[in-house]
């Protein structure tokens, strides 16, 4: 199968078409693909994130341009 062929084609036919389930069907199966990276990340991803925003939420960071003068 030529993955680029089978686009082509498949755009061509979307193009030529003026039903609109079939647009409907084909949005609703793109929607259905988008996949939150968040339900993709570990426990110990999500809790080192989680943790970041809290210690930036107490004060406790370095901004990036003062960081780059201390070790320039």
């Amino acid at each position: 199968m030529n993955i680029e062929l089978e686009k082509k084609e498949l755009m061509k036919l979307l193009a030529e078409t003026n039903d609109e389930s079939i647009i409907a069907s084909i949005k609703s199966i793109f929607k259905k693909e988008k996949k939150d990276f968040w339900d993709e990340l570990t426990e110990n991803q999500k809790f080192e994130i989680e943790e970041g925003d809290r210690q930036i939420d107490r004060g406790e960071f370095v901004l990036y341009e003062d960081m780059m003068k201390k070790y320039r």
